[in-house]
C-alpha cells in the first residue's frame, strides 16, 4: 500500500470511506445500528472542513497508485502540539498496517517541530486503545460521552457570575487567553475558524464575567452526521453547567451528545438527575510532555481538539 496526501478528487471516496468504517465498527461493537444513517454524503463536511481549515493535513493510505483509498487519517499542527483526528480504515483492509503508517508519519512530522501529539479515542475501541499505547501515547482524562432522550432537555442554569450570551469576533483574544490557562495549549486559528463561521454551521458561546473577561466558551456543531457540543474549557463545574445547559436549550429539540470529564462528579450528576445518559467513553491521550488541564475541558470531533 501507498502513504500519501488526500487529493481534492478523492474527497467522495474519503467520505464514503469515514462513514463505512464508523458505521461498521459501531454495529459490530456497540450494537448502535443505523446510528450514522445510510447515506455517506453527510462525512463529505469532514474533508471538506479540514481542507479549508489545514490544508494538505490529511494522510491517506491508497491500496497503489492510483487505487482505491484504504485509509485516511486527519492532524492539526498547532503553536504548542499537533492533534490527530479520525483515523479510519476499510474494513476490508484491516489488520494491514494502514493506521500504524499514517500515525508514524504524523509523529515524525511532530517529532520534527518538537511538539508533543495529542489526541482523544475511544475506550470502548481496544484495538485503537492498544496501537495508541504502543506508540508511545499516554491516557489521561476520561470523558462520558452523555446525551439526553430526544425531546428531553434539562432546564437552563443561569451563570453564578456574569452571563452567557453568543460570543462575536472581539472576543477572540478572550477564548485563547482561557484555552491556553487551562490547558497550556494555543488553538487560536480553531477559535477564528469558528467565530468566522463561513459555513454557518457552529455556534460559540462564551460566559463573561461581571468585570466583562471570558470565564470559558462552549462551541457546538450540527451538522452533517455530527451534532455535539464542544471545544469548550470553563474554570469551574458550575461554568460548564451554564454553558452546557445554555447551548441545548439553543439546540432544541435536537439532543446533541456532549463529552464530559468523568472527574467532574458534580456535573455529571446534575447531568444525570436532568436525564443523560452515557453512549460512549473516551479518553484523551498524549505522547510527549503536558500538563492535567485546569477546570474543565470539553472535546469535540469536528474540528478535532485533542
Amino acid at each position: 500500500m501507498l502513504l500519501s496526501t488526500l487529493a481534492e478528487q478523492d474527497r467522495d471516496a474519503a467520505a464514503k470511506l469515514i462513514h463505512g468504517a464508523l458505521s461498521a465498527w459501531y454495529d459490530q461493537h456497540l450494537n448502535q445500528v443505523g446510528r450514522f444513517g445510510v447515506d455517506w454524503e453527510p462525512f463529505r463536511i469532514f474533508p471538506d472542513v479540514y481542507e479549508c481549515l489545514d490544508p494538505g493535513r490529511a494522510l491517506v493510505v491508497l491500496e497503489n497508485e492510483g487505487g482505491p483509498l484504504r485509509g485516511i487519517c486527519f492532524y492539526h499542527p498547532r503553536p504548542t502540539h499537533v492533534s490527530v483526528g479520525i483515523v479510519a480504515v476499510d474494513p476490508a483492509a484491516g489488520g494491514r498496517g494502514a493506521a500504524r503508517a499514517m500515525l508514524e508519519e504524523v509523529l515524525r512530522i511532530a517529532d520534527d517541530s518538537r511538539k508533543p501529539v495529542r489526541l482523544v479515542s475511544s475506550l470502548m475501541n481496544l484495538d485503537s486503545f492498544s496501537l495508541y499505547t504502543k506508540l508511545g501515547f499516554v491516557p489521561g482524562t476520561v470523558f462520558q460521552d452523555l446525551q439526553f432522550p430526544p425531546g428531553q432537555h434539562p432546564p437552563r442554569v443561569p451563570a453564578r457570575d456574569g452571563e452567557v450570551r453568543m460570543a462575536v469576533s472581539e472576543d477572540l483574544a478572550g477564548l485563547a487567553a482561557v484555552e491556553q490557562e487551562l490547558t497550556g495549549l494555543d488553538r487560536t486559528r480553531d477559535f477564528e475558524f469558528f467565530l468566522e463561521n463561513a459555513r454557518g454551521i457552529w455556534r460559540t458561546m462564551v460566559l463573561s464575567g461581571r468585570d466583562g473577561q471570558v470565564r470559558g466558551f462552549l462551541s457546538s456543531i450540527a451538522a452533517g452526521g455530527t451534532w455535539m457540543l464542544g471545544p469548550g474549557a470553563m474554570r469551574d463545574e458550575a461554568d460548564a453547567l451554564a454553558l452546557i445547559t445554555a447551548q441545548l436549550e439553543a439546540h432544541a429539540p435536537g439532543n446533541p451528545v456532549v463529552l464530559v470529564p468523568a472527574r467532574a462528579t458534580e456535573l455529571v450528576q446534575a447531568l444525570y438527575a436532568a436525564g443523560a445518559r452515557n453512549v460512549e467513553l473516551h479518553v484523551a491521550q498524549v505522547r510527549g510532555t503536558a500538563a492535567e488541564p485546569k477546570g474543565i475541558v470539553i472535546p469535540t470531533f469536528l474540528p478535532e481538539s485533542g
